[in-house]
This record gives structure tokens, sequence and C-alpha cells, in this order.
């Protein structure tokens, strides 16, 4: 089993708390008081696309720091 380093896995931390907090606030922007704006309307669209962009540099992020990872194992 590999061991993994936690500084390596915090650095995706402040990913995570960005996309929890983009997931309240639209709910938030979801409310009755929001709804006849259309900016409003146009920034909820974009929010999936916004949080899947996230994951993708997450995802890059994890897969550089594997492969360092590996390679400091091979030397």
């Amino acid at each position: 089993m590999k061991k993994h380093s936690a500084k390596k896995e915090l650095m995706l931390l402040p990913i995570l708390l960005v996309v929890i907090l983009m997931c309240v606030v639209g709910h938030f922007f979801m409310q009755a008081d929001y709804q006849d704006s259309n900016m409003i309307e146009y920034m909820l669209a974009a929010l999936p696309f916004a949080m899947f962009g996230l994951v993708v540099v997450a995802f890059k992020m994890a897969a550089k720091s594997e492969k360092e990872e590996q390679n400091e194992q091979d030397s």
C-alpha cells in the first residue's frame, strides 16, 4: 500500500471548499427573492460548468502530485 504525503493532499482542500461554497451559494440564489434577475439565472446556469472545471483542475493537481511522488520513489 502506498503512503501519500499529507501536504499534497491538503493542497486539494481549498478546491473542495470552493466547490462546497459554490453549491451553497447556488441554492441560496434559487430562492424566490432572486428569481426575477436574469444575471442570477445565467450565473446559476454556469455554476455546474465552473464546478466541473474545478474538478478537472483538482484531478490534474492530483495526477501531477502522484507522478512526482512516483519519480521520487524510483530515484
